[in-house]
């Protein structure tokens, strides 16, 4: 059976970040070969625009860096990804590290100075606190290697 992957657009190529590009990544490309994927971009699933402020997280509330509180638009667009990965029947999601949306296990620590801190994105969370095993793209040799079936 096909593994089923959840996977950030951006990572495909879709320009869906904060700054209006996307991160297409190779090697995540090459491994999706062969499998059943979704895209999706949980921020613009929680109705923000492309482009838009970069955002962080901080006290557990997401933040724009003009002070805009944007944790409703995030919380909303998880739901909206994990729907999507709960009818496909995703077991795993490929997510764009670092995010304050995807990032699994390091983010940006809310200070906009590019300084990390252990930590999860909003939709990586909720994916993980789900039963959906979460990667990033730096990880993406996982996905090829462990057996994600339910």
């Amino acid at each position: 059976m096909e593994k089923r992957v959840l996977v950030s657009a951006c990572l495909l190529g879709e320009k869906c970040r904060y700054d209006g590009q996307s991160k297409p990544d190779k090697r995540v490309i090459n491994a999706l070969k062969g499998c059943l994927y979704a895209p999706v971009c949980p921020e613009v699933l929680g109705g923000l625009p492309t482009p838009r402020k970069p955002s962080e997280i901080k006290n557990g509330r997401v933040i724009m860096c003009d002070g805009t509180d944007v944790t409703a638009q995030y919380k909303t667009g998880a739901q909206a990804a994990l729907e999507i990965a709960q009818k496909m029947g995703c077991t795993v999601a490929v997510m764009k590290s670092r995010s304050p949306s995807c990032g699994k296990g390091i983010i940006y620590d809310g200070t906009y100075t590019k300084t990390l801190t252990k930590g999860d994105g909003i939709c990586a969370e909720l994916l993980m606190a789900n039963g959906i095993s979460v990667i990033d793209e730096t990880e993406i040799e996982k996905l090829e290697n462990e057996d994600y079936s339910k």
